[in-house]
């Protein structure tokens, strides 16, 4: 019987069906959940600040593996223990963040799936201005509490000039912050005229509320998948379902005797494009042929 731990930096409700593609990842793999396998899960609900007592707690279990997502909770993981293998299911720039040594040779107890957030960020940017031509002040919604935001506005600023656009970092350290920001982006000379999520746990769990707060504002949006399946304009990012299969992969190799500190660290090859088309009417957009034409899902 091997024993799996899930460390979760948001809410079970959230991850719920990438749970299940995990799930049936290890299914896929001959693992039965009561037969060979027992996963034991931790969930943060969106407060980093528990993350390492739940990481204290995997730990105390004495679990063969522990699955993470986000780079709050492998971070939390990571100096949790330095002898359980740990496999990021998702995490912003691995190296960058001292996740790992090097995406080839990851060293330490660390691997799994990590891709480069600030230049996703940045095309997500582009996206957005083509889709919303006439936005300049253009703001990026982040959680200063989570490391792997670190570079993104340095990182953005370059694209931001060659669009001419301005950008306005906003952050958000809790879900009882945002009513608040939102009202402080529509007022004075000072209001927004887009908005761009940055990828985090947190926010990802309150996709619904800010999609709502968006389309009060009359603000148009780009972030990940949630964010359009919940009412906002565009996604683009990595395709999670697939990183967590892979993740079931992972696992399976560690749990036949492979070291995390020799098995690379993957990167997402695939990226999707989604536009509501509703969320365009109702912010009075006409998105061009040439975003739709890219768009892997327009919603009705």
């Amino acid at each position: 019987m091997h024993h799996i731990g899930v460390l979760g930096a948001a809410s079970a409700s959230t991850y719920g069906s990438l749970i299940e593609t995990f799930r049936q990842g290890l299914r896929e793999l001959g693992y039965v959940e009561g037969k060979n396998i027992a996963i034991t899960y931790r969930w943060a609900n969106g407060r980093y600040e528990t993350l390492p007592e739940l990481a204290a707690e995997l730990v105390r279990l004495n679990v063969d593996v522990i699955v993470t997502h986000g780079t709050p909770g492998t971070l939390a993981a990571k100096r949790a223990t330095r002898t359980i293998p740990i496999v990021m299911a998702v995490a912003g720039d691995a190296v960058a963040t001292g996740l790992v040594h090097g995406i080839v040779r990851p060293g330490g107890n660390v691997t799994g799936s990590s891709f480069f957030l600030p230049e996703l960020l940045t095309k997500r940017l582009e996206l957005l201005k083509e889709a919303a031509p006439k936005a300049m002040r253009i703001g990026v919604l982040l959680n200063p509490g989570n490391p792997a935001a670190a570079p993104v506005m340095r990182t953005m600023e370059p694209a931001a000039r060659a669009l001419n656009v301005e950008l306005q970092p906003i952050e958000v350290r809790s879900a009882s912050e945002l009513e608040h920001v939102f009202t402080a982006m529509g007022r004075g000379r000072q209001r927004l005229d887009a908005l761009t999520i940055v990828d985090d746990a947190m926010l990802i769990a309150q996709a619904r509320r800010i999609s709502d707060l968006a389309a009060t504002h009359h603000l148009p949006t780009v972030g990940a998948r949630e964010y359009v399946e919940a009412g906002g304009l565009m996604a683009y990012g990595v395709n999670a379902s697939d990183l967590w299969r892979e993740a079931a992969v992972f696992v399976d190799k560690i749990l036949r005797g492979a070291k995390p500190a020799d098995l690379p660290v993957e990167q997402p090859t695939r990226f999707e494009l989604l536009i509501n088309r509703r969320a365009a009417q109702h912010l009075g957009l006409i998105i061009p042929p040439s975003v739709l034409l890219r768009a892997d899902e327009v919603t009705p």
